[in-house]
């Protein structure tokens, strides 16, 4: 398609330019943006008979409507892509921004992809280990499953997602065919930095593919950021056969950027000022997660959103639920109590986990054990509840016991350290270390030879330093500037 080129805008309206009397041009298509020496670049996002809209990456600040010139280039916004990219740091459009050289060799690649066949599609078998117990334990990541991670302003999602792409890990021989596409959206400098000093020093940078748009970005480059770190992912799982893990951070500002972006246009907004489209947007995006038949890759997303005022009925965390395959939430509560990761584990969920552990996939008795860890929680709830009514020193025996398993599943097994890795056998060990808070006859869940073989009575002494801990991390916490 040849090159077409106009002079003159009919109007600029905040991250958009208008266009009128233009012929043969396409939805999604590039187009360079001249105006004197500058130039910046920007995409068709829609198309009303001669009349094409623009949204402009970097922003029309300095844009002159008269002087203006717009070359259509004929093509949707790409990225280029080679094994080289693992290991670099690109902005939110794509461009490299570590010191680096330009991809050498590789090749082009239209970054609004194509969605998986449904029937092409693979069901989902093989853990990913997280090395964080609470994941891993009760709510473990499955090879090509897309599950969010809902948080909330200042908890540390940030901190849980850097220690995710360290830690993240697949066993057998495939392990060395492993990459992690991280993508952040809208995140400060400080973040920033936190992130690729934290790579960097743990040796994880090299295996790991980075997209940052940054909080003073031009909003509407997060548009794209995601879909730069899915194609690359596609790349990666698809041609090399690798098996990629895509971290997404943070969405909710990529919802606020299409948002800013539906208004600009004047479309009909919908709920919370959102636009109608919403949905089918998010899906566009998650549904890129999968396995193929035929094809030994795999994509698994772990998008993360801070839920607005910790609602999770907001648009936003509810419409990403029904498209989702569970989700991990972290809670205000534990967070204040010092226990960090502060994973609400009642709250979430991973619906692919039932079909990939146990014997031949993590270790036999995975299944029970997480059922019973979750009964045993719930019944905590329920005793502090009624505690908080009567007084502890009111409760029946068993209720006590209940109590102390509470603390030591919170203080034990919850938390654990930022650099503390662990396997998905010290997982199992230790939730059966605070089933050791119960008694034989309240396992209900486990069968008799696991607990003949696991299970081991703990004491008030073992309670004691449980509680000692806790009270020094909340210490720390209360000390610390979260990043």
């Amino acid at each position: 398609m040849p090159v077409r080129e106009y002079l003159g805008l009919a109007r600029v309206n905040g991250p958009l330019i208008f266009i009128e009397k233009v012929k043969d041009i396409s939805y999604n298509e590039v187009v360079e943006i001249s105006f004197g020496e500058a130039k910046k670049f920007g995409q068709v996002v829609m198309i009303n008979d001669d009349m094409a809209v623009i949204q402009v990456f970097q922003g029309t600040e300095g844009l002159s409507i008269d002087k203006t010139s717009i070359k259509f280039s004929g093509k949707p916004l790409e990225i280029k892509l080679s094994e080289d990219i693992l290991g670099r740091t690109f902005n939110g459009i794509g461009i490299p921004i570590d010191k680096g050289s330009e991809i050498i060799g590789g090749e082009y690649r239209d970054i609004n992809g194509e969605p998986i066949n449904p029937a092409a599609r693979k069901y989902p078998r093989n853990y990913i280990e997280t090395g964080i117990s609470a994941i891993d334990g009760l709510m473990t990541i499955i090879r090509g499953q897309k599950l969010p991670l809902f948080s909330g302003n200042g908890l540390p999602h940030n901190r849980l997602a850097v220690q995710i792409t360290r830690q993240a890990r697949i066993k057998g021989d495939e392990s060395e065919r492993f990459a992690i596409v991280f993508a952040a959206m809208g995140i400060n400098h400080d973040s920033a930095r936190y992130i690729l000093s934290s790579f960097e020093e743990s040796g994880a940078l090299r295996n790991v593919v980075t997209f940052l748009n940054l909080a003073d970005d031009p909003t509407i480059e997060r548009i794209a950021t995601p879909r730069m770190a899915l194609t690359a992912a596609e790349y990666l799982a698809f041609e090399k056969e690798m098996h990629v893990l895509v971290i997404l951070t943070d969405m909710t500002n990529y919802c606020e950027a299409l948002r800013e972006l539906s208004t600009a246009r004047g479309e009909v907004p919908s709920r919370k000022g959102y636009p109608g489209y919403l949905y089918s947007d998010l899906a566009s995006i998650y549904e890129r997660a999968g396995m193929i038949k035929g094809r030994k890759g795999s994509i698994t997303q772990l998008p993360i959103l801070s839920m607005p005022n910790d609602d999770i009925t907001h648009p936003i965390p509810d419409l990403t639920g029904y498209i989702t395959e569970g989700q991990v939430v972290l809670d205000r509560e534990l967070f204040r109590k010092g226990i960090y990761p502060p994973i609400n584990i009642l709250l979430s969920l991973s619906r692919l986990m039932k079909d990939s552990i146990g014997e031949g996939f993590t270790r036999e008795d995975h299944p029970h054990i997480y059922s019973q860890l979750f009964s045993a929680y719930s019944r905590v709830q329920e005793v502090r509840a009624l505690a908080s009514i009567i007084g502890e020193e009111e409760l029946i025996d068993v209720d006590k016991m209940y109590l102390k398993f509470g603390r030591a599943f919170e203080g034990e097994f919850i938390k654990q350290g930022e650099n503390e890795n662990r396997s998905i056998e010290e997982t199992l060990d230790i939730a059966w270390r605070v089933l050791g808070y119960l008694p034989k006859d309240e396992l209900t869940r486990l069968s008799l030879d696991e607990i003949n073989r696991y299970y081991t009575r703990r004491t008030d002494e073992d309670m004691a330093e449980i509680i000692r801990a806790v009270s020094a991390g909340k210490k720390s916490r209360d000390g610390e500037a979260a990043p």
